[in-house]
C-alpha cells in the first residue's frame, strides 16, 4: 500500500518520466505538506531513530564544551552565531548551553539560530531553548553573517543522493519509475551514460556509487562562509573518510528496516555520509578542515570518561547504570564510536580545534 505522496510521484513520473533518486529523496523527505520531516515525529522510541544526544546528556555537554573552546580561539567575539542543522527537539543545544553557562561572556555573545522544516519539532526546539529566544530558518543561507560555530549531528545523511550502477558501457544512474502497473514506484538504470562519471569512483563492472551535490554543496558554503567571517562548524554523522563504490541508501520505519521506495512520506531515509568529499569541497572553498576522527576518539579526547565519573558520584544505582550504558553506546566501537564520524571546518586564523589530535587525549 503507497502514500498520498508517493501516488502523486507516481504521477509525476507518468506525466514526466523516471526521476532520479536524489529527486525521490527530496519529495519524500522534503515535500512542502506530505515529506517526512515535514510532518512527520521522526525522534524516540515513538519515532523512527535515536540521536546521540537523545541517549546521554554527555554528548550535548561536550559539543558545548567545543564550541566554548572555539569561540576563545577565535578571539571571543562580542558577537557570534550559533547555529544548529536540524536540531531535532532542541535537546543537543539545550545541552551545550546548560554544560557552558560558566564560561565568562560566552552567552552574552550568542546569538542563535535553528535550520529546520518541522513545525512540530520547532515547537519543541522553542520549549527547550525559551530562555535563549532563538530564531529559525529553513536554510543556512537565512542566517545573517558574522563569526559562526556551527553543529550538525546526524544532517548530513539525510540529504538527496544520486545513485549509479557500473554496467559493461560505464556507469548508469539508478532512476525511480513506474512497474508495468503503472502505479507501483519501481528502480531503473537510465538508457545512457552519465555526466556525473567523472566523480565517480573507478570500479568493477556491477558496483554502485552514490554522489551527494547538495552535501558537497553545503559544505562548500560552510567553508566559505567560515574563511570569509571566522569562525567552526562541527559535523557529525555516520559515514566512511575515503571516497569509493558502494551504496548505502536506507530505509527504516518504526525501527525497523524498511523498502527504500514504499511508504513515501512516512519512512525515513538516510545514507553513509562521504566524508572526504565534504573535505574536497571545504577545502576548496579556502577552509581548514580537522578530521574526520572516531566518536569515540572524539568524545574521549573532550573528556567525556571523566564526565561521566562526576555524574556517577551522585547518582543513584539506575542512573549510573543509565550513564555506563550511554557512554558505552557513544564511544564503544561496535556501537557509535568507530561508525560515526567527526570533522570540522574553521577559518585559519585560530589555533587547531581540540578533539582531533592525539594530544589532547584523557588518556582512557
Amino acid at each position: 500500500m503507497t502514500t498520498e505522496l508517493g501516488r502523486r510521484i507516481a504521477r509525476r513520473i507518468a506525466l514526466t518520466g523516471p526521476i532520479s533518486v536524489a529527486d525521490f529523496m527530496a519529495e519524500a523527505l522534503g515535500h512542502p505538506t506530505l515529506g517526512y520531516y515535514r510532518r512527520a515525529m521522526p525522534l524516540g522510541a515513538a519515532g523512527d531513530f535515536i540521536t546521540a544526544p537523545e541517549i546521554s546528556q554527555m554528548f550535548g555537554e561536550m559539543i558545548g564544551a567545543w564550541l566554548a573552546e572555539r569561540w576563545h580561539a577565535m578571539g571571543q567575539p562580542a558577537s557570534v552565531r550559533l547555529v544548529e542543522l536540524g536540531p531535532g527537539r532542541g535537546t543537543l543545544m539545550a545541552d551545550a548551553l546548560r554544560a557552558t553557562r560558566g564560561v565568562t561572556d560566552f552567552h552574552a555573545a550568542l546569538d542563535i539560530h535553528l535550520i529546520d522544516t518541522n513545525e512540530t519539532l520547532r515547537a519543541q526546539q522553542a520549549t527547550a531553548l525559551a530562555s535563549f529566544k532563538p530564531t529559525w530558518h529553513e536554510r543556512l543561507d537565512g542566517v545573517p553573517a558574522g563569526p559562526l560555530l556551527l553543529v550538525a549531528n546526524e544532517f548530513f545523511d539525510a540529504l538527496p543522493v544520486r545513485q549509479f550502477h557500473k554496467t559493461a558501457h560505464g556507469w548508469r544512474e539508478r532512476m525511480v519509475g513506474l512497474a508495468p502497473d503503472g502505479e507501483t514506484l519501481s528502480f531503473a538504470l537510465a538508457p545512457g551514460g552519465t555526466p556525473f562519471a567523472s566523480f565517480l569512483p573507478e570500479a568493477a563492472e556491477d558496483a554502485e556509487a552514490e554522489l551527494c551535490e547538495q552535501g558537497r554543496a553545503l559544505a562548500a558554503e560552510l567553508g566559505a562562509r567560515v574563511a570569509r567571517d571566522g569562525g567552526w562548524a562541527l559535523i557529525v554523522d555516520y559515514g566512511y573518510d575515503a571516497s569509493g563504490p558502494g551504496a548505502s541508501l536506507q530505509a527504516v520505519r518504526s525501527h525497523r528496516g524498511a523498502g527504500v521506495l514504499d511508504h513515501p512520506g512516512e519512512t525515513d531515509l538516510s545514507t553513509h555520509v562521504d566524508f572526504a568529499a565534504l573535505t574536497a569541497a571545504a577545502a576548496a572553498s579556502r577552509a581548514r578542515v580537522s578530521g574526520p576522527v572516531g566518536q569515540g576518539d572524539f568524545l574521549k579526547r573532550l573528556g567525556i570518561t571523566q564526565r561521566a565519573e562526576m555524574l556517577k558520584a551522585r547518582a543513584s544505582p539506575a542512573q549510573r547504570h543509565a550513564l555506563d550504558a550511554g557512554l558505552e553506546r557513544l564511544i564503544a566501537p561496535d556501537q557509535m564510536g568507530t561508525l560515526f564520524r567527526v570533522m570540522a571546518i574553521g577559518d585559519d586564523r585560530s589555533a587547531a580545534p581540540v578533539g582531533f589530535s592525539p594530544g589532547f587525549s584523557d588518556g582512557t
